[in-house]
């Protein structure tokens, strides 16, 4: 069954509400509900929004570099947000604040359930969790996600991530993003692609510090599937 509002009069009446959420007053707007945390498996998340009875509505995009314009990310996330109804939707994100993160806050705003699917490594290395997100699942995984071995077969992180998931929306995103957003396409799953801008500060400044070279691109690895996979329509 498909939960999306079903007409252009309520799409319409969410974006004019989605409009309210983005003035400076919402945006501000600070979450301090506790957040639930717990180590799980794939199957023991599924079990969880299978009792939630939502559809599972999943960003990925840039983490720790962030985004040149971070207007841009929440004014494209508040349009796809805009299509759901909170009553019937998770939004569902990497549990970190940075980058695509900061939809956490937007989500709250709107009313949706939030949650976190993330690798342990983010325990190891004491990574801060969103305040504005729910609860967290965190997948026993030895990396941060993305393909592993092959080329094909996702970690486990990145696997839960997708086998809970409804619809992956990219916006912008490093490797990670890319790979889940390769797996998503293979798997026939609904998937949406808009590029963005890393941020470029950041980006050469982690250049740097590699001994790299400066990036002659900011738009991610994730751009690879901008061919394959639909934008926001």
């Amino acid at each position: 069954m498909d939960r999306r509002s079903p007409n252009r009069k309520s799409r319409r009446r969410h974006a004019i509400a989605w409009v309210c959420i983005l003035t400076a007053a919402t945006r501000a707007l600070a979450c301090d509900s506790a957040t639930a945390t717990a180590l799980a498996t794939s199957e023991e998340i599924k079990a969880f929004f299978d009792a939630q009875d939502r559809q599972v509505v999943t960003f990925v995009g840039y983490s720790g570099t962030g985004y040149e314009n971070p207007s841009a990310l929440l004014e494209i996330a508040a349009k796809i947000l805009a299509r759901f109804d909170p009553s019937n939707t998770i939004v569902n994100i990497g549990a970190t604040p940075d980058g695509i993160g900061a939809v956490y806050e937007l989500a709250k705003a709107g009313g949706f359930v939030t949650t976190g699917i993330v690798s342990t490594q983010a325990m190891r290395y004491d990574a801060p969790l969103s305040p504005c997100v729910d609860r967290v699942f965190y997948v026993q995984d030895e990396t941060w996600g993305g393909f592993i071995d092959d080329g094909h077969r996702l970690s486990p992180t990145s696997s839960a991530m997708l086998d809970n998931s409804d619809l992956v929306v990219g916006i912008g995103g490093g490797e990670v993003a890319r790979d889940e957003l390769t797996a998503a396409m293979r798997s026939g799953k609904e998937t949406r692609y808009i590029a963005a801008d890393m941020n470029h500060r950041k980006a050469t400044e982690k250049a740097r510090e590699k001994g790299l070279a400066a990036p002659d691109s900011f738009a991610g690895a994730a751009a690879e599937v901008s061919l394959h996979s639909p934008g926001l329509d």
